[in-house]
């Protein structure tokens, strides 16, 4: 069954250049030209992505996304915001938000299939990682009669993290923002992009997808 992707965009050749090319691209999609018509989408076909304008009549791509990312369901979503206004306070809000990538207008649909399937393959991983660490690992009793069952697959890592850097990890890993994550820890945005970026460095990893793989891999999630 083909991944759904959800387009939001007030502008209707947008909307429908976009809704093409992943159609044609394999993807199952559907659009919507303001966020509000997009939440009720949200909900009723759950999505894998959502690739939205900013600037949109009736609520804007802030706005959706931040209600969006309220839901637990939805929380490690993946977003791209696509827009005119591609200011460092404005991509810093939609990071805040929750958004995982930004592409200016006006973009070639070739580099925004890129970035999709960039995405979609890592959230697809994510999310199997966890179903096997939240899985039983006794699942056929047939099976483990006849041969051992590891328990762990992978042995923990040794890294030196602070306590408040586990807890900054123990909260990106539910999908939670900047704001959301400083909000239960009584932290500035700022201050938490400071133990993200340190989690980062220890973990080598490139950004908050490939953190949070790194973190399900080696247990380090409490």
């Amino acid at each position: 069954m083909p991944l759904t992707i959800l387009v939001v965009d007030d502008d209707l050749g947008t909307r429908l250049s976009i809704s093409d090319y992943l159609d044609i691209s394999g993807y199952s999609v559907i659009a919507a030209e303001n966020g509000q018509e997009a939440l009720r989408l949200v909900e009723q076909y759950q999505p894998h992505l959502i690739v939205t304008d900013i600037a949109m009549p009736e609520m804007d791509g802030y706005e959706l996304i931040k209600r969006v990312r309220a839901r637990p369901v939805f929380r490690l979503l993946p977003v791209i915001f696509l827009t005119a206004h591609t200011s460092t306070k404005e991509r810093i809000r939609g990071y805040q938000l929750g958004c995982d990538n930004y592409l200016p207008k006006p973009f070639e649909l070739e580099e925004l299939g890129v970035v999709i399937r960039s995405l979609l393959e890592r959230s697809q991983l994510i999310e199997s990682e966890w179903r096997v660490r939240l899985a039983d690992p006794v699942t056929d009793v047939s099976e483990t009669a006849s041969k051992p069952v590891a328990l762990k697959s992978q042995p923990t890592l040794e890294i030196s993290l602070t306590q408040r850097e586990r807890e900054v990890l123990d909260l990106l890993t539910e999908g939670l923002s900047n704001i959301a994550i400083g909000d239960h820890l009584h932290l500035s945005p700022r201050t938490v992009e400071k133990y993200v970026s340190s989690l980062l460095r220890k973990t080598d990893s490139n950004n908050r997808a490939e953190l949070i793989r790194f973190a399900l891999k080696h247990n380090l999630i409490s």
